[in-house]
């Protein structure tokens, strides 16, 4: 009897292969998640916590939050091309699981310059991986095969297990142990992974080979071929002209920080529109332009869409660790195990919202593509009502009750089920065929777009932070303290945080508590006015004051801190969720009643479905790749 090679040999009527990459991705979205789960709790912790962090503002972790979530989206198009051109996708995998291996590993080392050298590992290895291992699931299966949507589903099973699993452990071990414990879980989680996809590459040595050098077809386009179109046309090289100075210009002249970041990122930004105009303009056919003209509004949809739902690893994350009451049972839940949410929807209800679209689309109501998409965005954007529920609450009773999240987080999912399964489907259908695979690109710029947008929104929910320096000696603070801190974190150069009222008489500020003017001082005239502008936009007075916060971390020998207003970054954050909710509506509405235009510019591309073309299906737990 003749032995099958292993890459013919099926388990459970499957390829053993896809076990293998089940395995791997399993724990590689383990790595991911778990790490993503306690990157921003990461960056705001006090340097001198208990569990200490990197004591930064929340603005700048949101900022860098949105930088890093950018940055994973955007790699994927480099990660594409060089499994496509140089090294094939099973190579690809396996340097992006090292990568991953070295950067989690980097992050659970205490040292500032770990944290963005693992940051940048991690960013190189998911756009490696993440990218090629979802084509090698296709690979296994034959053109054709029915078993091929089946394996996909398993697959993405192993996908959104590895998600829901990975915020509960890793925030577990952080909250207990330490964070610096957390990212070396997160670490040790994607060994496993890759040493599953090592033993397992002799069941995967028929996919994902390194490509042959072939003659391209007439129907590939190459980028050299659009970079040389681009700039080559007068009209287009005048507006790329024109916009790469504006990308240079505003950043110099009205930002403060981050300023080559910008350029970079504007630079970027110019490229990719250079790059769509000269698509159109290559275009022949008036159908091919019209579904042009749909594809780049689906584009702005998944740049809205992520924009919005981006904001639960980052100031979603936040409030639960500062706002929400999370004590359940006598036991505090980990701000971390939240993150966890999403994908334990999506177990719960991935199912059912599939079944009722096609409950819909039997019933010969409107059930397409980019309504799909227009919906989902409304019921994702409609989740942030819940939040605005949160915030009213938390400013009448001091807390919000971790209820209002769990409802956000559900309509999210709700929201992405509807959206997110048909996007990539939908822009592969409306893509001009020989610029399939960089439309692909464009989509994960889009996608990447979102994040950005996301970290931006985030970082303007922040108030500028009132810096502040302890001017006062241990024994003079030490009345002041709240009731769960004793003295000895004096002893321990500890963390501290003040609670008091405050308000304005004779345009001054005053404490109820009069002692507390004397133990600090404003780092900066400014920031005494600043304080000053906050208590009148609130008319506070002695018979109506604003509480108020002086949140102190030992760092460089002495004690720094921030002096917050609680009610005017509450308000901002009322702010920020309900204007998301208002866009979101909105946006999704103007998308609905314009359905039956965009739909005739589709020219019936939704009609027939291109066999090949879907090489993944989507990750709904995944806020990578879909």
């Amino acid at each position: 009897m003749t032995t099958k090679p292993a890459h013919q040999k099926e388990l459970f009527g499957h390829p053993t292969g896809l076990y293998i990459l089940f395995f791997t991705e399993l724990w590689e979205r383990f790595s991911y998640y778990g790490m993503r789960a306690i990157l921003t709790l990461y960056m705001l912790a006090k340097v001198s916590d208990e569990n200490p962090g990197l004591g930064w503002d929340e603005g700048k972790a949101l900022a860098i939050y949105g930088w890093y979530t950018m940055l994973v989206y955007v790699a994927s198009i480099p990660g594409g091309i060089i499994a496509d051109k140089i090294l094939g996708q099973r190579k690809s995998v396996m340097v992006g699981g090292w990568l991953l291996v070295a950067g989690h590993g980097v992050l659970s080392i205490e040292q500032d310059w770990a944290f963005y050298t693992g940051l940048l590992l991690i960013v190189l290895g998911v756009g490696m991986l993440k990218p090629n291992i979802s084509t090698m699931v296709g690979g296994l299966y034959k053109e054709g095969d029915p078993r091929r949507d089946k394996g996909f589903s398993i697959f993405y099973i192993g996908i959104n297990v590895g998600a829901a699993v990975a915020g509960i452990l890793v925030g577990w071990v952080a909250a207990e142990y330490g964070w610096h414990y957390g990212f070396g879980l997160a670490a040790v989680g994607m060994v496993v992974g890759q040493l599953v996809y090592v033993y397992g590459t002799r069941f995967l040595t028929h996919v994902g080979n390194k490509p042959s050098k072939e003659i391209a077809s007439d129907n590939d386009v190459s980028l050299n071929q659009i970079f040389s179109q681009m700039f080559s046309t007068k009209n287009t090289l005048l507006l790329i002209v024109v916009l790469a100075l504006v990308s240079v210009f505003v950043p110099l002249n009205f930002m403060e920080t981050e300023v080559p970041a910008y350029i970079v990122f504007f630079l970027f930004l110019t490229l990719v529109v250079g790059f769509m105009m000269t698509v159109y303009q290559d275009l022949e056919s008036k159908i091919q332009k019209d579904r042009y003209i749909v594809l780049l509004l689906s584009f702005l949809i998944v740049i809205v869409f992520w924009g919005a739902f981006e904001q639960a690893g980052g100031l979603l994350n936040i409030y639960a660790q500062q706002k929400t009451d999370r004590v359940v049972g006598g036991w505090e839940v980990p701000a971390a195990f939240l993150q966890s949410m999403n994908p334990i929807y999506i177990i719960l209800f991935g199912l059912p919202v599939a079944i009722f679209w096609q409950w819909i689309k039997n019933k010969g109501k409107e059930a397409s593509s980019i309504f799909k998409m227009a919906v989902g965005v409304i019921i994702m954007g409609l989740g942030f009502v819940f939040m605005v529920f949160a915030t009213q609450q938390y400013a009448s009773e001091g807390e919000s009750a971790i209820y209002w999240l769990l409802f956000a987080y559900l309509l999210h999912t709700i929201g992405e089920l509807s959206a997110s399964p048909v996007a990539l489907s939908f822009i592969t259908k409306l893509a001009p065929v020989k610029y399939g695979a960089l439309m692909m690109g464009v989509y994960f710029a889009a996608t990447g777009l979102g994040n950005k947008v996301a970290g931006i929104i985030g970082e303007s929910s922040q108030a500028e932070p009132i810096r502040i320096e302890l001017s006062a000696s241990a024994d003079e603070v030490k009345p002041l303290l709240l009731e769960n801190q004793t003295d000895s974190i004096f002893a321990k150069n500890k963390a501290f945080t003040i609670e008091t009222q405050a308000y304005l008489k004779n345009d001054e500020f005053v404490f109820e508590n009069n002692k507390i003017s004397s133990i600090f001082k404003f780092n900066e005239n400014k920031y005494q006015d600043e304080f000053v502008s906050r208590l009148k936009d609130y008319n506070a007075s002695s018979n109506e004051s604003l509480k108020v916060f002086l949140n102190f971390d030992y760092k460089d020998d002495k004690y720094n801190g921030q002096l917050v207003v609680d009610q005017f970054q509450t308000d901002l954050e009322f702010r920020t969720f309900a204007g998301i909710t208002i866009f979101c509506v909105i946006f999704g509405v103007l998308v609905i009643l314009l359905i039956k235009p965009l739909k005739r510019l589709t020219h019936g591309a939704e009609d027939k479905e291109i066999e090949g073309l879907e090489q993944e299906g989507f990750e709904i737990a995944d806020d990578e790749i879909k």
